[in-house]
């Protein structure tokens, strides 16, 4: 498909400019805390804020890719991780996730604040969890634009575990060795909050505990939203 030839070049105004980042706020937390089905309660209750997220559902018809990609992921990649396909080879398919976030960021309406699912700070935690410790896509990942303020979803180990069906519906980037096991993934999860911690420690963080309606931490999360200064 050919571009408009009057269409100014993406990431630039229609002057040439380069095109400034829309302000946004990135929803961050362990596994099973919650983040998709209170995006899911937001967009039903607040639609004026642009959710960028890699869940189906969030999805545009144009990016349809991103989520095979996902699902190619998790039932092929993983599975064969170290023996049919390597780590940077992983990395790799995730770049395409953390690029897909990024650019769907600065798509969006200038001025008007999104907000974003994990980002790149999961993406690269769970990365390192993995065993990849450092990468040069790291440090790429790592200049793209910051969010005002990270709202970090906090979870207890029990209600997790619950949440994905005491392992039935855990991935291997969701626990330790071989298979799911409540310690195994006990111990992932709580690394994996202390390596997210370390990516977003020089950025203003509001944590919201563990609600028992998803109602109640979707209200929290739209009064973290109503107090930063856009």
């Amino acid at each position: 498909m050919t571009r408009d030839a009057t269409a100014p070049p993406p990431h630039r105004t229609a002057s040439g400019a380069p095109r400034t980042t829309p302000p946004f706020v990135v929803l961050l937390g362990p596994d099973y805390a919650g983040k998709s089905s209170a995006l899911t309660e937001l967009a039903e209750h607040a639609p004026a804020w642009p959710i960028v997220s890699l869940d189906d559902g969030f999805l545009g018809p144009g990016h349809s890719l991103i989520g095979r990609l996902r699902r190619n992921l998790v039932g092929d990649v993983l599975p064969g991780l170290h023996r049919d396909y390597s780590a940077d080879f992983m990395v790799t398919l995730l770049q395409t996730a953390a690029l897909h976030l990024r650019d769907s960021i600065e798509r969006g309406p200038p001025g008007t604040p999104a907000l974003v699912d994990s980002y790149y700070y999961k993406i690269l935690a769970k990365c390192r969890l993995a065993g990849v410790d450092s990468h040069p896509m790291f440090d790429w990942w790592r200049t793209f634009p910051q969010p005002r303020r990270v709202i970090f979803l906090e979870v207890s180990a029990a209600t997790a575990w619950r949440r994905c069906g005491q392992g039935a519906q855990a991935n291997s980037l969701e626990f330790y060795g071989e298979q799911p096991e409540q310690t195994s993934f006990e111990k992932f999860q709580s690394d994996l909050r202390t390596v997210m911690w370390e990516e977003v420690r020089q950025l203003p963080v509001t944590v919201i505990e563990e609600q028992k309606q998803i109602s109640r931490t979707a209200q929290k999360i739209r009064e973290a939203m109503s107090h930063v200064i856009w």
